[in-house]
């Protein structure tokens, strides 16, 4: 038997990761964390530990114990601020008996500034680049994209913090921002073509299994429903970026279709909010990173069924016998 932690237990990509694993067909014994004592983190795990925040400065001795106390065999974090604090500790966390989930560690951080992964992509002169700047100035940024524009911060994933920019006074809200905290870019397809696409990187420029969907994202910015689609549009984009990138393992890549030519909005290097609906289709990419970093076994490519999926608010009840009323 083998012992996942999962961090971010209490929130979407935490448990939902949690529920794929439970689906993996390994002998697992899961366990989640989270900062929040009420959440539905116990509801999927076989032992659930609260834990610190992440900036704690006794986040990482915590973890380091946790790993140690129960045996942990593979740490996966469910929520983005654990995969950066992990990449700085990761030697820390194989000496405490466990192999981290992590990416590329130059994608990883390439990933956390969306102006200079822009200029990585616009150096290697790849197509599928959304083009950016750092300009504040509106009526310059108008005369280059044109209206609507969009404004989005450096950091973060997501529809987060982003602004559509449709006049002046739009732009007037978020101007204090852009260079900064913030970039302005081209307004690239429509909202109802967006898409998200998983893919299991091999280190080595290429992937070994894949899936597409296309979704609509919540106010929250996670997927809120999805509908699997053919990849084929997204491959030669696909080809280009793990090319450039070479990941390992889970990885996500958001794109919108623009004149018929995939756009990339961003690459999310780590497992993403939709995996308990990939899990649902066919493609469980937990258990493709137990089996490869646990066992060494690249996945195959999954057969995928089609359909739609849709999120909904769902009861998770504990019951307590010992009480009645």
């Amino acid at each position: 038997m083998k012992t996942i932690l999962v961090s971010g237990a209490s929130g979407i990509v935490g448990y939902g990761i949690l529920r794929s694993l439970r689906k993996s067909g390994y002998d697992l014994r899961l366990v989640g964390t989270s900062i929040y004592p009420e959440s539905a983190a116990n509801g999927f795990s076989d032992l659930f530990i609260l834990a610190p925040k992440t900036t704690d400065p006794q986040y990482m001795p915590w973890l380091r114990g946790v790993i140690h106390d129960h045996r942990v065999d593979m740490v996966i974090p469910g929520i983005e601020a654990d995969l950066y604090a992990w990449v700085s500790q990761a030697a820390e966390i194989r000496e405490a008996g466990a192999l981290p989930l992590l990416n590329n560690l130059d994608l990883i951080e390439t990933c956390r500034d969306k102006w200079g992964f822009y200029q990585r992509l616009q150096q290697a002169g790849v197509a599928c680049a959304i083009d950016t700047t750092l300009d504040d100035e509106f009526d310059v940024l108008e005369r280059r994209y044109g209206l609507p524009f969009i404004v989005k911060p450096r950091r973060g994933f997501g529809s987060k913090g982003v602004v559509k920019v449709s006049a002046p006074e739009d732009f007037e809200t978020c101007r204090q921002d852009v260079g900064k905290l913030s970039v302005a870019q081209r307004y690239t397809g429509s909202d109802d073509a967006e898409y998200t696409i998983a893919a299991f990187g091999d280190g080595q420029g290429h992937f070994s299994a894949s899936m597409a969907m296309r979704r609509r994202l919540s106010k929250d910015g996670f997927t809120d429903a999805a509908e699997v689609v053919s990849i084929g549009p997204f491959l030669d984009a696909m080809g280009d970026l793990c090319t450039l990138f070479q990941p390992i393992g889970p990885t996500n890549f958001q794109f919108r279709m623009d004149g018929g030519k995939a756009k990339l909005l961003e690459i999310n290097p780590r497992i993403s909010s939709s995996t308990s609906i990939r899990t649902a289709f066919g493609y469980n990419e937990s258990a493709m990173a137990v089996g490869y970093y646990l066992f060494g076994v690249l996945p195959d490519q999954p057969v995928i069924k089609g359909g739609r999926a849709i999120r909904y608010t769902e009861d998770l009840v504990t019951f307590d016998d010992r009480v009645h009323f």
